[in-house]
């Protein structure tokens, strides 16, 4: 059964592949096939590429889709990103508290130094990326994530722990913040996630109105719970 299930997700992947490079289902060209597409419809990629900046102030148009143009469909992503971790930490809750204390081996004093010096540099990195993420490649997700792997550093080589109380309060505290900047833009303009602040001048760090603060929101957010979860699998989450 194991055996008709791999060949089968296997045929399903190198189909999507075909399909995918021969443009016969997927794209504009799949589209027009297939009659869905309205030529004289709006062309959304070239609309936000014209006028994202304008609208925004964001010099990443990606940015400004991610947070501002769809920013509700952002909001879901995170809340996804919840669940799973609060899944994940449910599962091994009682795993964690049957295992026997087991004192792991320690890392190396080469493991040790190196990763004492990496991880404040790996945090700064992370913070750079978020908070530039509306001006250059980067934002919330992917500086979230340089974070987390900071904190696997922790584990690996740190000889240390990660409170889960702190963890969870920064998730929760950033999630907060993502939701009440979306009601006082619904409050001030009528629209949830409103950009309600000053747009300043394109390309500066203090531009874009509200996508920085989100984006540092969700920044926190994903570095926390992703750094509860690799805590949770190395069961090494102090309360």
């Amino acid at each position: 059964m194991r055996k008709l299930i791999s060949v089968t997700l296997l045929l399903v992947i190198v189909m999507i592949a075909v399909f995918s490079v021969s443009h016969a289902m997927f794209g504009a060209e799949g589209a027009r096939r297939t009659g869905g597409l309205r030529e004289d419809g709006v062309n959304f990629g070239r609309r936000y590429n014209n006028r994202a900046l304008d609208e925004t102030g964001a010099a990443n148009v990606v940015a400004a889709v991610v947070v501002s143009y769809r920013g509700f469909d952002t909001l879901g992503e995170v809340t996804v990103l919840f669940v799973a971790a609060l899944g994940l930490g449910a599962l091994l809750y009682g795993a964690r508290r049957e295992k026997n204390a087991k004192e792991r081996e320690p890392a190396s004093l080469i493991v040790f130094t190196g990763c004492r010096f990496l991880f404040p540099l790996v945090l700064l990195f992370g913070a750079y990326v978020l908070a530039h993420g509306h001006v250059t490649p980067g934002g919330g997700f992917q500086g979230g994530a340089i974070v987390a792997s900071g904190f696997v550093l922790v584990y690996l080589g740190c000889r240390g722990t990660l409170p889960a109380g702190r963890l969870a309060a920064a998730e929760s505290l950033s999630g907060l913040a993502f939701v009440v900047i979306g009601f006082i833009g619904l409050a001030v303009g009528g629209s949830f996630l409103l950009n309600f602040l000053p747009r300043g001048t394109p390309l500066a760090l203090f531009s874009a109105g509200v996508i920085p603060v989100i984006y540092v929101a969700i920044g926190l957010k994903v570095g926390s719970e992703l750094g509860g979860i690799i805590g949770n699998l190395a069961g090494e989450v102090s309360e």
